[in-house]
């Protein structure tokens, strides 16, 4: 992979190739380690695991920011980004991308954070979100079906508030979100077995087979969907809002068939969250034949040393395969237990530089 940087959070300008393999990112805190892991991420998914916008993205006193990189996938793709507050462009192999199911898929990325934690400790919205990028990461229509969903949803939601309501309109927008909705029940229910396996066995590596985890998608409509809105309907005009729908959903997390949440020491729900997203890593590999990017910021700190071995098996298979793993780490986080089979970049105020290791 080449990535090249502009303007983008501390990074005037970077140019860097990584080979396939491990590449170990070293630096002390607020260095731009994990600016580089959020321009791969951003790239893939069009989005930041920090949950920044764009314009927190861009580095001070810059109008805008540039990413582009080259990567090796099912044949070579040119990805080019850029973003200011007048234009953004998107292009792949030198042509403007109008259609996000024609480019989500071009890098498939898997990110370790601490803001994972927030999938077992957060709301539902945080567990439905995880379950969506999972399916547009292996069904490219998923994404716009998503977004279609949620447009009907605000304009119905907008509807619903008004004193007066357009009937014929509400009656569109509820067709709309019926079709959508409809599609995006049924491919979460779908993934919710096949995923689960894929998950405990994770975790019960990671935790060495001291608890057992669970998972199970728990759907706000259990049956017609059509049918829970009309009988919702009276209630959804007190309340002025949809109240039934794929936006409810739930996915519900058991450790010894407990819920996480709740039972789980902290131990346990780092564990957790770990465990999805190294199933999320196999998951993709199962389905497309090749390891995703895994890109790992400073997560090895919060796992004790039995937990953390877990975890190695995953990186030394993308290793194998000739995938690529990027991790972050100060001096006294890193994991020696990695073994020293890796490319080290020393980070220092927003600039890179390979190093012996």
């Amino acid at each position: 992979m080449q990535l090249r940087l502009r303007d983008f959070r501390n990074y005037a300008r970077m140019d860097a190739e990584f080979a396939p393999g491990f590449h170990l990112l070293v630096g002390d805190n607020a260095q731009g380690k994990t600016n580089v892991l959020e321009a791969i991420y951003l790239l893939a998914t069009l989005r930041s695991f920090r949950g920044a916008a764009s314009q927190q993205i861009v580095r001070h006193g810059q109008k805008g920011y540039f990413v582009g990189t080259k990567v090796q996938g099912h044949g070579a793709n040119e990805i080019k980004m850029y973003w200011s507050s007048r234009e953004r462009q998107l292009s792949l192999n030198g042509q403007p991308v109008k259609r996000l199911s024609e480019y989500l898929g071009t890098l498939r990325t898997v990110v370790f954070c601490t803001e994972d934690l927030q999938i077992i400790k957060g709301t539902g919205r945080n567990r439905r979100r995880f379950m969506d990028l999972l399916l547009s990461q292996t069904y490219p229509a998923y994404l716009p079906m998503l977004q279609r969903y949620a447009r009907a949803l605000r304009s119905r939601n907008a509807l619903l508030k008004r004193p007066i309501q357009d009937a014929a309109a509400l009656q569109g927008f509820t067709a709309e979100m019926i079709k959508a909705g409809n599609e995006i029940i049924r491919l979460r229910r779908e993934l919710a077995p096949k995923f689960s396996p894929i998950a405990a066995d994770a975790y019960r590596r990671i935790a060495q087979g001291a608890e057992e985890f669970a998972l199970a998608y728990e759907a706000s409509v259990q049956g017609d969907f059509e049918l829970a809105l009309a009988q919702a309907r009276d209630r959804e005009r007190a309340a002025r809002m949809t109240l039934v729908g794929p936006h409810r959903d739930d996915l519900r997390l058991l450790i010894n068939d407990r819920a996480a949440a709740e039972f789980g020491s902290e131990g346990q729900k780092r564990t957790a969250a770990v465990a999805l997203k190294m199933a999320q890593a196999e998951y993709l590999t199962n389905i497309h034949g090749f390891a995703p990017v895994l890109l790992i910021d400073d997560v090895m700190g919060e796992l004790d040393v039995h937990r953390r071995s877990g975890l190695i098996p995953l990186l030394e298979r993308t290793h194998r395969a000739q995938g690529q793993v990027f991790m972050t780490a100060t001096e006294e986080s890193w994991p020696e237990e990695l073994g020293r089979n890796l490319t080290r970049w020393e980070v220092r105020a927003g600039s890179l530089k390979k190093s012996g290791v």
